[in-house]
């Protein structure tokens, strides 16, 4: 099993490697109309290798300068049935206890190909999203979201349009990247709100891993207690077993 591991990461390092080397692309604007990107941003379960499913990790989010954590879920992506670039979104966030809706609009701005991608059969790609999600105004310390998002997406052999997770098990995997703010209804005053698949763009001295996400000690106790304790030491005691799995609780159910 050891040696399996070691030869598929191996595999991937090598997969990574050449598709560093190769970031031309080609246009696929036009085409990505004939595709449904809700499959990749609310997918409840990616394929980790060709056979195996899994459930899809929870989406990493932070909001203001303290790295205050966001949890944030699309519970629904709706295509728009006269525009096949826009999508309408459903979904709820999290702040400490504080949990609301939000109804939005999520529109490819851009989409693109890589001329040479990780497997031959497969096409490789991605999508520039502009996103603009409403909190319900008659909840508590509300306001929307609005900024830019890019998700990685594949064709497989088959021709079925998929979340991308050929780097899964990957060191540095990352997909479903938002770049934005949060805009408070009440103050109009704005903070800066990230989120992602594994790991958050631009997410300044919040991240400290190299592998994978690790919440620098400064910022634990705003919200990342549960988070650190599930994955700080992977170590399967009942207290990280316990967190992991309140990790992956439908707290928006």
């Amino acid at each position: 099993m050891k040696q399996k591991t070691i030869t598929i990461l191996t595999t991937l390092f090598l997969f990574g490697q050449t598709f560093a080397q190769s970031i031309a692309t080609t246009d696929f604007f036009t085409q990505i109309k004939n595709y449904d990107i809700s499959t990749v941003l609310a997918a409840d379960s990616i394929f980790a290798d060709e056979e195996n499913m899994i459930e899809r990790p929870p989406i990493l989010g932070f909001i203001g300068d303290n790295y205050q954590r966001l949890h944030i879920h699309f519970i629904s992506i709706i295509k728009n049935p006269f525009n096949p670039y826009e999508y309408f979104a459903y979904g709820k966030t999290k702040v400490k206890n504080n949990i609301c809706e939000f109804q939005g609009i999520i529109k490819i701005t851009d989409a693109r190909l890589y001329v040479e991608g990780d497997i031959p059969e497969y096409k490789q790609g991605y999508a520039e999203c502009e996103v603009t999600l409403y909190e319900d105004s008659k909840q508590n310390a509300t306001g929307f979201f609005s900024g830019k998002l890019t998700t990685d997406f594949v064709i497989d052999n088959k021709g079925v349009f998929r979340y991308d997770a050929i780097y899964f098990v990957a060191d540095g995997f990352r997909n479903n990247q938002f770049v934005g703010n949060w805009t408070s209804y009440k103050t109009k005053s704005t903070k800066k709100s990230n989120w992602g698949d594994c790991r958050i763009p631009e997410s300044g001295t919040l991240d400290t891993g190299d592998g994978y996400f690790i919440v620098d000690e400064r910022y634990v106790k705003n919200g990342w207690e549960n988070f650190d304790r599930a994955w700080h030491t992977w170590n399967e005691t009942p207290e990280v077993i316990k967190a992991q799995a309140k990790e992956y609780e439908k707290w928006w159910k």
